[in-house]
């Protein structure tokens, strides 16, 4: 999945062929203008050559990355194996939002944003909200560096939406809650428990049935049904499971 991003961002008219000068920022003031409820950390990739700048220090406490060494490859590999998949559909509805709708020329004036689990300093996985500001682009329009912000929002939140925004600064105009485009026949964001899960269902098997057969909690197994629902968009479980079964997933 890390190949999938690389190759999305990789795409001659969406990067920038060569690297871009980095004007003169203020962070404390683009910081405040962002909304952050819990730890957080920043840093400036170049989507040129992967490399990064302006670390914040605060990235060794919340993933226990050291800010002098860490690499993009770290930071998107501390991203949960489940959420890859919805990682790289959200960047690329993203990416064809501003195409297609915004336009290219006006891209450094949003800021996008979603969620997704993130590995933790101790192991565990937390949901991180993920804003990115692009700082710079080429003559044609490619982006060059960008400001990532993840904030730790796993102590308010725990549910994924598996929706992407593209919010406006300087008055533009915002879009929020944007259905994030998955193909009509990739199935593959469901994580293998996930479709565990979803075999069950398609037998009949009620929460306690499939907590006992998966020898998860029951508590686990709604939460994997909320977010099978989420991602299925589907309005009962019929459709689900019908859905599933033509694209032969289960």
């Amino acid at each position: 999945m890390t190949n999938k991003l690389q190759q999305l961002w990789d795409s001659a008219d969406e990067i920038a062929r060569q690297s871009t000068a980095l004007p003169l920022i203020d962070f404390n003031e683009l910081l405040n203008s962002l909304i952050s409820i819990g730890p957080y950390y920043f840093y400036v990739v170049d989507f040129y050559d992967r490399s990064l700048s302006h670390v914040s220090p605060s990235i060794k406490e919340i993933h226990g990355f050291d800010p002098e060494t860490v690499t993009f490859d770290a930071i998107i590999n501390a991203i949960h194996p489940d959420d890859m998949e919805f990682v790289a559909k959200a960047e690329e509805t993203n990416i064809k939002f501003i195409y297609d709708i915004i336009g290219k020329e006006n891209v450094l004036q949003y800021k996008s944003n979603y969620c997704f689990r993130a590995r933790l300093k101790n192991g565990s996985y937390s949901l991180f909200n993920h804003q990115a500001i692009v700082l710079t682009t080429d003559e044609n329009g490619g982006f060059g560096k960008a400001l990532n912000i993840h904030t730790d929002i796993g102590h308010v939140c725990k549910q994924n939406s598996y929706t992407t925004s593209l919010i406006g600064m300087k008055d533009q105009p915002s879009y929020t809650d944007i259905k994030v485009l998955f193909n009509s026949n990739d199935f593959t964001y469901f994580s293998q428990r996930e479709i565990q899960v979803l075999k069950l269902i398609s037998q009949g098997y009620i929460t306690s049935q499939i907590a006992r057969q998966l020898n998860i909690s029951e508590h686990t197994v709604k939460t994997h049904r909320k977010n099978i629902n989420k991602k299925g968009d589907c309005k009962n479980v019929s459709e689900l499971v019908n859905k599933c079964v033509s694209k032969g997933l289960i």
